[in-house]
């Protein structure tokens, strides 16, 4: 059986994306160990799990990129989720990779997170946007929660953690800081 694990950068107070989904501020303060640390988190993926707007927004820029990243996110097999009955593939660059084929979970998210992680293979790595985050949180299947917390205060935005249905008590297995100031915590549910 293998794990959910939920990677997801923030800010200080605790919003992935500002109040209208602004989220430039994601890529200033990382630094070079940071995207490193990133590349190799994404790496022990057998499969990228993501939301239908954050696969539309990230398909374009991947296919054609040259940075450190592109390897990971072009190679990695891709799971969709979406409430659609299918999904309108964007245009195939020659660099697709597994863009081009993702599979598509429509059903039952709950259901659909489950029969992924019954399946043999490395772990599913869920990245993307704050809905689609919220939405797995509430399921109470992470089996692991990645944040990339940057040296930022936002004020207001979205957080993964908005609206549980219950307390989320969460265990602190580590702590990484980098010279940027962006500490990755390491939490799984206790």
């Amino acid at each position: 059986m293998r794990r959910l694990i939920l990677h997801m950068t923030m800010s200080l107070d605790g919003f992935v994306c500002g109040p209208n989904g602004e989220n430039e501020w994601q890529l200033r303060s990382r630094g070079e160990k940071g995207k490193a640390w990133v590349f190799e988190s994404l790496s022990q993926a057998g499969l990228i799990a993501m939301g239908s707007r954050s696969f539309h927004a990230m398909a374009g820029f991947w296919q054609t990129s040259t940075d450190l990243l592109a390897s990971v996110m072009n190679g990695t097999p891709k799971v969709v989720f979406t409430r659609q009955p299918s999904l309108e593939l964007p245009p195939a660059s020659p660099t697709a990779g597994n863009w081009a084929e993702p599979r598509i979970a429509n059903g039952d998210l709950a259901a659909e997170v489950q029969h992924l992680k019954e399946e043999s293979g490395k772990d599913v790595i869920a990245i993307g946007g704050a809905g689609f985050a919220q939405s797995l949180t509430r399921t109470g299947l992470i089996d692991e929660y990645r944040l990339l917390v940057h040296p930022m205060a936002l004020g207001a935005g979205r957080s993964i953690f908005a609206e549980l249905p219950k307390h989320l008590e969460l265990q602190l297995m580590s702590t990484t800081i980098f010279g940027s100031g962006v500490a990755v915590q390491t939490y799984r549910p206790g």
